[in-house]
């Protein structure tokens, strides 16, 4: 069984930072790939951006040069670094990690931008 934890949402005013984590426990390879997800109300989840487990990086256009996605294999944990926010960033932040060709999400952390 695979647990992901996620830590780091809040309330952010616009231009301001957040740094989101996200802990896998469970029987994984440390290079499984990982990212982020988000979801507003109404709305179908998604992408954000991804991270294998050598290292490469997509990222959805929308968080390009804002979000950075970094990940410790040693600790199982993915990151997200989010800059530059926008009230247009305001969701729930899921991650994922894929394992075995199936996918694990995480309860998800509310990100709220606004002033």
């Amino acid at each position: 069984q695979v647990q992901l934890v996620e830590s780091g949402g809040g309330l952010v005013q616009p231009g301001g930072s957040l740094r989101l984590s996200c802990a896998a426990s469970g029987s994984i390879l440390s290079i499984a790939p990982m990212g982020w997800y988000r979801q507003t109300p109404g709305k179908q989840r998604e992408y954000v951006a991804r991270i294998s487990g050598g290292g490469t990086t997509t990222y959805a256009d929308s968080v390009k040069g804002r979000f950075t996605i970094s990940r410790d294999n040693a600790k199982n944990t993915v990151y997200l670094q989010m800059n530059s926010l926008k009230p247009e960033d305001t969701a729930v932040q899921y991650c994922y990690i894929v394992v075995d060709g199936r996918i694990y999400w995480g309860q998800g952390t509310q990100v709220t931008v606004s002033s």
